[in-house]
């Protein structure tokens, strides 16, 4: 089935709905129309969940020049993730220091290291969901998510954004898919600002980009963010999963994606354990060893930062 929220190969993200449900089908146009600049609506086609927080390996993505998904396990991608840079792919212009860290984890065996990471991820997320909708008893139809949504509802490429769980209210209802993947070992910690704890619940955006000295008080003290901390943390100790002594993940999916797409990073990065108040270059993210430690910031709040105090790396 078609997606419901989907996205033009231009960039437009548009979506499909049909007139709402009303007892049992469709309801009248009288019954949605709720006033002059509101309709009840249904989604025509599947949603797709993108979760919060953090980053698996791809499964699959498309080449330079190609719109065609291809497995990363193909032979393409190891030609091309052996030498990303080579001469007759389309530019990539990154700065000296971020293009030597990447051909120092790339190289022959990059896509084959991705694809098992990738594999592993997909495996235990399906794993998980079926553990859940049998330990309920529920058949495909009766068994429902309930996803946790934050500032910002969908993604560029139309997919809502959540923390996504089986939905179950009652206190023996297991950690959200987000974090269990984190505890795993089978997922990159990617904090994007501002749709993670605390700062979503900020009033507004600019509350929420706070000065350097409460924000890295706000940012290390009990809660969803210094777990998620701390869980990537103790995989890593444990060698678990993407941090397997003899086989960790070499490259990052968002990586992957930026090298593919011929699109230099972006985002601006806070090292969550340092105390400098210094927004990182987009393209400095790698200075930040530990991947728990990077929160990156989308270009366009840059400003609130630098009003509440922040300096921009020279």
């Amino acid at each position: 089935m078609a997606m419901a929220i989907d996205q033009t190969k231009d960039g437009l993200t548009y979506g499909r709905f049909g007139l709402g449900i009303h007892g049992s089908g469709p309801g009248s146009v009288e019954q949605q129309v709720h006033d002059g600049d509101t309709v009840n609506v249904r989604a025509i086609g599947n949603l797709s969940v993108r979760f919060l927080g953090i980053d698996t390996p791809e499964v699959s993505f498309a080449l330079p020049g190609s719109t065609q998904f291809r497995s990363i396990g193909d032979p393409l991608w190891e030609a091309f993730l052996t030498d990303p840079f080579a001469s007759g792919l389309p530019p990539l212009n990154l700065d000296g220091a971020l293009k030597d860290n990447l051909q120092s984890r790339l190289g022959s065996g990059a896509a084959a290291n991705h694809a098992h990471h990738a594999q592993a991820a997909h495996r235990a997320l399906e794993q998980a969901i079926a553990a859940d909708l049998n330990a309920r008893g529920l058949t495909r139809g009766d068994f429902h998510f309930f996803g946790a949504f934050t500032r910002e509802l969908v993604d560029r490429y139309g997919r809502l954004l959540a923390w996504l769980n089986v939905d179950d209210q009652s206190a023996a209802r297991p950690p959200d898919y987000n974090t269990r993947m984190l505890v795993m070992g089978l997922a990159t910690p990617y904090f994007i600002w501002p749709n993670i704890d605390p700062w979503r619940s900020n009033g507004s955006l600019v509350d929420a980009a706070m000065s350097p000295e409460r924000f890295r008080a706000d940012a290390n003290r009990p809660g969803k963010l210094r777990d998620a901390r701390n869980a990537v943390a103790q995989a890593r100790a444990n060698g678990s999963g993407i941090f397997v002594a003899d086989n960790r993940l070499r490259i990052h999916a968002f990586e992957l994606r930026f090298l593919a797409q011929r699109r230099v990073p972006d985002r601006w990065v806070i090292d969550l354990g340092s105390v400098a108040p210094v927004l990182l270059k987009p393209q400095s993210y790698h200075t930040v060893a530990k991947v728990e430690d990077r929160l990156f910031v989308p270009a366009d709040y840059v400003p609130l930062f630098q009003r509440a105090g922040w300096q921009m790396q020279s």
